[in-house]
């Protein structure tokens, strides 16, 4: 793939270009009478034909999604109780390397509540470690992002989950209150295996072991890119027409304030650089045609710009990607 910029120089994009057969030719012509700007949207336009994420994903390992950002995966099957560790090796194949048995929350279902005693289903991060605990938790904790941006668009409840150990000096019952418990042996091992920057957590009620459709990642990928395109070419109603009736952002904002705030800011009609790098689409457990989509976001305009992560949750609906919430 090429990303052409105003920063590309000539030569560089030229042997770009000359890895297109017939292709090449026609950006050359484009380039030569009407610069690389033209040569630059027909690129986003085609980011966003779902022909181009087919191909691209073809040889791609996708059982646990589209994934650009994490190393290692946590599996957490709550109906066999276990947590597995996949590692990606170097051929970008995610391989299983340990499964460790887990106590989980004492009733089954996915969290909803502070206290319900119940581990939640879906897409975790690890925030930090904690090498202090008490000795209840073993030698140490891992911290959950948990609530996520999801689980406050569904109004959920409650905090602190963790992956710790167990007891140093005492019995303990065979469930928790939320957490994921491993023995200590278990999360010493874990410790030494995982960067957990790079790590990313999927905790379901039961494993399904087929593998992502590249389909409908595909499909949520050109997608991803369309609404790109349409915020990078200032379309605003095919930019809106991506997202949700029921959608709201993550500070409470509603569609419908939204829609305003988007109307103004399209109206100046601004020049603006989008990238998204470092992404991630993961189905969402538990939730049919639901999928969380993680990038780092550059955006550049004259009067505001923005580097960081974002998050969305989408849902495709009769195929449409529509967004629900964002962060």
């Amino acid at each position: 793939m090429i990303v052409l910029n105003k920063n590309i120089v000539l030569p560089t994009l030229f042997l770009g270009l000359l890895t297109f057969s017939t292709l090449h030719a026609d950006l050359l012509t484009q380039y030569r009478l009407q610069g690389i700007e033209n040569i630059e949207q027909q690129m986003d336009t085609d980011l966003a034909q779902e022909k181009y994420w087919d191909k691209y994903l073809k040889n791609k390992d996708t059982r646990f999604g589209y994934l650009e950002s994490y190393k290692n995966i946590l599996f957490c099957d709550k109906s066999k109780a276990t947590l597995s560790l996949y590692i990606k090796d170097k051929d970008n194949v995610y391989s299983p390397i340990k499964k460790y048995s887990a106590f989980t929350g004492k009733f089954k279902g996915d969290k909803a509540k502070e206290g319900d005693l119940r581990t939640p289903d879906g897409v975790y991060t690890i925030t930090k470690k904690l090498d202090k605990v008490d000795p209840f938790y073993g030698p140490m904790a891992f911290v959950t992002s948990y609530p996520n941006s999801y689980d406050t668009y569904q109004g959920k409840g409650g905090h602190g989950i963790w992956i710790h150990g167990l007891p140093t000096s005492q019995e303990r019952d065979s469930f928790t209150k939320g957490c994921i418990a491993i023995n200590n042996k278990s999360i010493e091992c874990l410790n030494k295996h995982i960067n957990i920057d790079q790590t990313l957590l999927i905790i379901n009620e039961k494993a399904d072991n087929t593998k992502v459709s590249k389909k409908n990642l595909a499909n949520v990928l050109s997608q991803l890119y369309a609404w790109r395109y349409a915020w990078i070419y200032n379309d605003l109603e095919s930019y809106l027409h991506f997202y949700s009736p029921k959608f709201k952002r993550f500070d409470g904002v509603n569609i419908q304030n939204f829609r305003h705030y988007k109307k103004r800011v399209f109206a100046k009609n601004e020049k603006k650089t989008i990238l998204f790098t470092k992404l991630n689409v993961i189905p969402y457990p538990g939730s049919d045609n639901t999928y969380k989509i993680t990038f780092f976001e550059t955006y550049k305009a004259n009067s505001f710009s923005f580097l960081g992560n974002k998050v969305l949750i989408v849902k495709l609906e009769n195929s449409q990607m529509k967004i629900i919430t964002e962060k």
